[in-house]
């Protein structure tokens, strides 16, 4: 089975040899924070997917960022490469199969009130499994157990 980093590699050589400087540049960056990663890691084990969730996180927060200070030239290009990161992560769920996996960690969970917030928390991310961003499942989270 190949490793996100070994894809990543490989997607950069084609890159380069397509002459797509901006895609093989932003896979670079990706690869040098994921083997960043792999080294900092004690046993060398590292959820390559958290890395590329982060990374991609960080783009986005940038993109916000350029854009408040009226810079869209590099907030869109932030954009780009936070779409390119998208590429290597597992798709998104869906609102509907979101829902389904918040009512079963609450109906395992028990809690009935938003004060048990915690006890549900920890079941949902389980089962989401990185497909959905920790604010999108907590307000999913919240609105199942104010509703």
């Amino acid at each position: 089975m190949v490793t996100i980093v070994e894809q990543l590699r490989a997607d950069t050589v084609t890159a380069l040899k397509a002459g797509d400087r901006e895609r093989a540049r932003a896979l670079r960056l990706v690869v040098s924070e994921l083997q960043r990663a792999i080294k900092e890691a004690p046993d060398g084990g590292v959820d390559e997917q958290a890395v590329l969730r982060r990374e991609r996180k960080r783009r986005l927060e940038a993109a916000e960022a350029y854009r408040g200070g009226g810079r869209e030239d590099l907030a869109a290009a932030e954009e780009v490469e936070a779409r390119i990161i998208d590429g290597y992560l597992p798709a998104e769920l869906s609102d509907a199969e979101l829902a389904a996996l918040v009512d079963d960690a609450v109906a395992e969970s028990g809690a009935t009130s938003p004060r048990e917030l915690g006890k549900v928390m920890p079941l949902a991310m389980s089962r989401v499994e990185g497909r959905a961003d920790g604010r999108r499942v907590s307000a999913a989270v919240r609105d199942r157990l104010t509703g």
